[in-house]
């Protein structure tokens, strides 16, 4: 359930609760102070009460609306009754003792009226009722002397046997009713207020809890990883939005995790290629003093030692220079601060170009290199001249390293698909072990460990990383497929259309 959910929930729980409770506590109230009743009576409302035990309260206002229904039914039926004192005077006790009362006026005049309902200005009270329309009940007010309180009036007009105009007034008490409303009522509030309270502080209790609890959670894992520890991971185990920011910061926690692992990696392996940058560059500086010193202690003493030594300087140096652009290109590659130069090309026509220059060079002279193309001709690629070359170069250089056969062959394949072209590189050399292969592509590995070097010369376990650098920047895929004692097989795509390498896609 959604937070959004969870308060509108509240919100409406806020409202109908107290509403619910509000009505269970008017019943109960109610059946405290009026009580209700099993037996059951019909008043003149036709009301009709149920429940276990009539109350006396109930018993008397339904006894007075009965007896009240006769004596309307008297007036309408047989008024001469009306004019009988006996009857009258009987009919107005009994209402006494029922807290209502009868007053009767006959062409004008008053001829009864009961002893509690008789006082001064009656007739102004009963002239108020005369003003509304015949049978409504009308609320009056006894300002007699000796009692003092508020009454619910009806008015019944009749005619009496010689044709005089005659009215009917039939008062019932209200101060027992009004006298428990004024408990009644006072309770109804304070108790609406106690509902509405307790409703309101235990909801936002139980709703404020459950924001706050995932609140201090996440509190506490924020305070874990400043603490620098990201071992601890954050289970929130909820499907509202605390739930979402729960999976993010646990999603955040993995990747700092692992982004402090690979930075602390990368540490160890910039440490790493400072050692091996370290011990190769100084293999051919040990070689240039050596040659300087042999040059200086007259050591060459003909012309042909001395050429074979300055040679050998040359070469040296020629090697720390190779090393040095190698880290240099690879750093650049790294902060990408190396620009591209993009360009739609025949990628046949290049590595036809590039297997001839190959045979041309010196350290290839005993390598058999062969050119199988399986596309059209021309085949348009979209790449850099100059980076694809060095793509092309720090692979085969990797494969002559590692060639252990009397007959080393190094192959260069190409094949097509609509969308971009398969470059691969196939050597017939030691091989590299299973669990190594998917390691060379890393920055800084070498792989001394996995492939035998016959060559005697070391590297700075940069130039694949610069190969997938380079591939990836013209948006291709580099891999490798190698068998131990077989061969190694290295592969790139490049795209046949436009790559941007801002927003990682094709145009």
């Amino acid at each position: 359930m959604t937070i959004r959910l969870r308060l509108i929930l509240s919100y409406i729980a806020m409202v109908l609760i107290p509403i619910f409770l509000t009505l269970i506590t008017a019943l109960v109230l109610t059946r405290v102070f009026f009580g209700a009743g099993d037996a059951s009576g019909r008043g003149g409302d036709g009301f009709q009460f149920h429940g276990h035990a009539l109350s006396e309260f109930w018993e008397k206002i339904n006894e007075r609306e009965q007896l009240m229904n006769g004596v309307k039914f008297v007036a309408e039926q047989d008024p001469e009754l009306l004019a009988d004192p006996k009857f009258v005077a009987g009919t107005g006790e009994t209402l006494r003792g029922l807290q209502a009362g009868l007053v009767i006026v006959r062409n004008g005049v008053v001829t009864y009226a009961s002893s509690d309902v008789d006082h001064k200005g009656l007739e102004d009270e009963l002239a108020r009722v005369d003003t509304d329309q015949e049978g409504q009940s009308r609320w009056m007010m006894s300002r007699g002397p000796e009692i003092g309180g508020r009454y619910k009036a009806e008015r019944v007009d009749f005619v009496f046997g010689d044709q005089s105009t005659g009215t009917l007034y039939l008062l019932s008490d209200l101060n027992p009713l009004l006298g428990k409303m004024s408990w009644f009522m006072p309770m109804m509030f304070i108790s609406l207020l106690l509902i509405v309270a307790l409703t309101n502080l235990l909801l936002t209790f139980f709703v404020s809890r459950s924001i706050l609890r995932p609140l201090y959670t996440l509190k506490r894992a924020a305070e874990r990883i400043k603490e620098g520890q990201l071992d601890y991971p954050l289970l929130m185990q909820r499907k509202d939005e605390f739930g979402e920011v729960g999976e993010a910061f646990e999603e955040m926690r993995e990747r700092l995790k692992h982004s402090i692992h690979l930075q602390l990696q990368y540490e160890e392996n910039r440490k790493e290629m400072l050692s091996n940058i370290s011990h190769d560059l100084k293999t051919p500086i040990t070689g240039i003093k050596a040659c300087v010193e042999g040059l200086q202690d007259r050591v060459a003493d003909t012309e042909e030692k001395r050429d074979k030594y300055i040679a050998m300087i040359g070469q040296k140096a020629n090697d720390m220079d190779r090393m040095i652009e190698e880290l240099f290109l690879f750093s650049k590659l790294d902060l990408k601060r190396l620009p591209f130069d993009f360009e739609q090309m025949d990628v046949v026509g290049f590595l036809q170009s590039f297997s001839e220059e190959l045979k041309t060079d010196p350290r290839f002279a005993q390598v058999q290199i062969k050119f199988i193309s399986a596309a059209e001709h021309p085949l348009h690629v979209v790449a850099d001249r100059d980076k694809l070359k060095r793509v092309l170069m720090n692979i085969a250089e990797n494969s002559l390293h590692y060639m252990n056969k009397p007959d080393p062959r190094l192959t260069l394949e190409l094949e097509a698909s609509p969308r971009e072209a398969l470059v691969r590189i196939r050597d017939n050399g030691a091989g590299i072990d299973e669990a190594a292969l998917p390691k060379v592509f890393e920055r800084f590995y070498r792989a001394e460990s996995s492939r035998s070097s016959h060559s005697g010369r070391g590297g700075s376990g940069l130039g694949l990383a610069i190969v997938r650098q380079i591939i990836e920047a013209h948006g291709g895929i580099v891999r490798a497929d190698s068998q131990t004692g077989v061969g190694t097989s290295i592969s790139f795509t490049l795209p046949r259309q436009a790559y941007s390498r801002t927003d990682g896609e094709r145009k």
